[in-house]
């Protein structure tokens, strides 16, 4: 018998504990899973689910306004953005019903608490109740899972106007005539594109000279031309000062290119990043490291302490859901299994929902020429896939990474329709060495997106072949065509 009242307790109910939780009791572990809140985390209630719910109306209303690409008329449409928001909702409390529920994971046999955790020792915690009590409970083994929350840097006076973050921002049901935005990563872009579609004048204000720093430039400038041309602003380069109040509106002083500007809006939500949730669980008590980032962890997930992990934001490693739930499978394995498996980090792929979607997977350009990695560019265009045709979706790139010799992939990046699903191509070739080669002789349907990543990967035989090469098979076969012109290096078939 062991010591301890449980095998396993999970800190956190967000994807990152959610799987967790469900992995060990799957393997048998007697498993009790705290959460402060409701099930879900930030991805339910706050992140993946109501965004991507935002950015559907918005395309819905954009693709209302240039009907007449698909032969319709064009119209304006109606939005009443209480209503949105209420969908927005409802999407929300429609998932946590069929995949956080508590009882979903009661009946997995796994104890669910809300209450906030924090650890006594090294093998123990309190569990601080809704209604005040405490409970001491102690286990063989921990998983901290608590997240991560929006961070905020501090801006001279933006403490005094009501500013949102993505943990605010669905709660809202007034539009915003002007939002500005703060900060040109994943979530400040993808909301700009959902409200600036919906109606309202958006700028986006950020310190560095481009927007998606993660991503390719290329890639990155065919989506901002689409941003700019659905009425959203960049200010680039732009050092804010200070932010206030100005009667109703709130005024935001900046400095760009030694200028000193200022923008009016009605409405401001700051998307600056996310910090990992590490105070007040008593890190201390049980002697378990933390840096900059978040809670220090091996490529096992295992923290210093050898019986206690953390997985997912908190780590401040991938703040992806999926990256989360790999994290989670990781560390469970390593945990009760022995196995050792380590977290994928070569490998992981990056997704921004806009429309056209922006993904990557791998190495990007930069990092193969640091690297002194001889490679390849091969780059296939959405006006030449014919779903992307029939969709009147043609804007968007293909762009992979490889080794000429054999079609190795590095690394892939696309903007386009359906980038965040068919970057996973790439992901699952690249973990399992499957090359251009093996793609391009794999059958896919047609008409469809993933035609496209075949005749992307095409290009890899049509870069191959040389002028000397196909007179060597003339000669040999006594052909009589004409030889075509492949000295040029862009040519795309």
């Amino acid at each position: 018998m062991s010591k301890y009242e449980f095998d396993v307790i999970v800190i956190g109910g967000g994807a990152a504990g959610l799987t967790s939780s469900g992995v060990a009791a799957n393997l048998g572990a007697k498993t009790m899973m705290i959460e402060k809140a409701k099930l879900g985390g930030d991805c339910t209630w706050s992140g993946c689910i109501p965004s991507k719910v935002l950015l559907k109306a918005g395309k819905v209303a954009n693709e209302i306004r240039s009907a007449s690409k698909y032969g319709l008329v064009d119209q304006e449409p109606k939005i009443d953005f209480s209503k949105v928001i209420a969908h927005v909702q409802k999407t929300i409390q429609d998932v946590y019903e069929d995949a956080d529920d508590p009882k979903i994971y009661e009946d997995m046999g796994i104890e669910v608490v809300h209450g906030e955790a924090k650890f006594t020792g090294s093998h123990s915690i309190n569990i601080t109740l809704s209604d005040g009590s405490v409970r001491t409970v102690t286990s063989r083994y921990f998983v901290i899972a608590t997240g991560a929350s929006a961070f905020v840097p501090p801006i001279k006076g933006l403490e005094s106007v009501p500013y949102m973050t993505n943990e605010t921002l669905f709660e809202n049901g007034n539009q915003p005539r002007r939002l500005a935005i703060i900060g040109g990563g994943p979530i400040g872009i993808e909301m700009s594109q959902a409200f600036s579609n919906l109606g309202s004048e958006v700028t986006i204000l950020d310190s560095a000279d481009r927007v998606m720093v993660k991503d390719d430039p290329e890639l990155v400038q065919i989506l901002m031309d689409v941003l700019k041309q659905q009425g959203v602003s960049f200010e680039l380069g732009a050092d804010i000062k200070e932010i206030r109040m100005d009667g109703e509106t709130i005024l935001i002083s900046y400095e760009k290119g030694g200028e000193q500007k200022e923008l009016k809006v009605d409405a401001l939500l700051v998307a600056t990043g996310r910090r990992a949730n590490i105070n007040g669980i008593g890190l201390d008590k049980a002697d378990v490291r933390t840096n900059k980032n978040g809670i220090e962890v091996n490529n096992n997930c295992r923290t210093n302490q050898a019986h206690i992990y953390a997985v997912g934001d908190v780590t401040g490693r991938f703040q992806f859901t999926h990256m989360s739930e790999h994290m989670a499978k990781v560390a469970v394995t390593n945990m009760l299994l022995k196995i050792p498996m380590k977290i994928d980090q070569e490998r992981v792929p990056w997704a921004t929902f806009t429309e056209p979607e922006l993904a990557h997977v791998g190495m990007n350009e930069e990092q193969l020429k640091t690297k002194g990695i001889s490679f390849e560019a091969y780059k296939f265009p959405y006006s030449k896939i014919d779903r992307a045709i029939t969709d009147g979706a043609t804007t968007g790139l293909i762009k992979i990474f490889a080794r000429k010799l054999d079609g190795k992939i590095y690394g892939a990046s696309i903007v386009g329709a359906q980038a965040g699903d068919l970057i996973s191509q790439y992901a699952v070739a690249m973990r399992n060495g499957v090359t251009l080669r093996n793609i391009a002789d794999t059958i896919h349907p047609y008409p469809t997106y993933g035609l496209g990543a075949r005749r992307a990967a095409d290009q890899w035989y049509i870069k191959n072949q040389s002028e000397s090469s196909v007179k060597w098979i003339k000669r040999l076969f006594g052909y009589r065509g004409e030889i075509l012109d492949y000295s040029d290096k862009d040519r795309i078939v």
